[in-house]
């Protein structure tokens, strides 16, 4: 006879560094919110907000491995919903968010949606590969590409545009027409953190 199954039996098999994952989660869906709402009602403070939110997301995403390794429970699915809450967090969330401070010609839109696309492969990539990088302890020792939350940079970019003003059509660097798509130059930072979190750049883990 199969067991009955328990309710909520899923939330109580997390451990705790999955709830810090879920944070990190949490932490890139309220940066979308905040960045819509920008959107809708004006008001820089919600960029702020937004910003704010990915770097408390890149907290809970520190925090949740430290926490893993100290009570030493990691397994599959806390690796899964890593990479779930990072894709959410450090790829739509900072896209998004260059498309509220201005990043919406049709080459930006391009350039965001590589960017998410180059985050998503990464993170992929590496899931598949953790196994064949680690050491005898069973320790990954290093990354290839950059990690997907080094966009905390770009967001930090952003956030300093946004509390100098250059949103929009004073966006830094201006905007070029190249036929009938918009181009804003400082887009290509996007172009640059793709390429290379899905580049062969061996980087040491921490």
């Amino acid at each position: 006879m199969n067991p009955k199954p328990r309710p909520f039996s899923m939330i109580r098999d997390f451990a705790l560094a999955d709830w810090f994952t879920l944070g990190n989660a949490a932490s890139g869906v309220g940066a979308l919110f905040s960045t819509m709402t920008y959107l809708q009602e004006g008001g820089v403070w919600h960029l702020y907000m937004a910003c704010g939110l990915v770097l408390l997301a890149l907290v809970f995403d520190v925090l949740d491995g430290r926490i893993a390794r100290w009570r030493q429970r990691a397994s599959l699915l806390g690796r899964e919903l890593d990479s779930l809450a990072d894709v959410i967090s450090f790829g739509v969330a900072p896209a998004v968010i260059g498309y509220g401070c201005g990043m919406q010609g049709g080459l930006d839109r391009a350039i965001l949606l590589m960017f998410v696309c180059c985050g998503v492969s990464r993170l992929a990539r590496y899931n598949v590969t953790a196994e064949g990088l680690a050491n005898e302890e069973g320790k990954v020792t290093h990354f290839e590409g950059t990690p997907i939350p080094t966009s905390i940079l770009l967001v930090a970019v952003l956030c300093a545009a946004a509390g100098a003003g250059a949103l929009h059509d004073a966006m830094w660097l201006g905007s070029v027409r190249l036929a009938t798509l918009t181009l804003h130059p400082l887009s290509l930072m996007f172009a640059v953190s793709g390429a290379l979190m899905v580049s062969r750049i061996r980087i040491p883990k921490l």
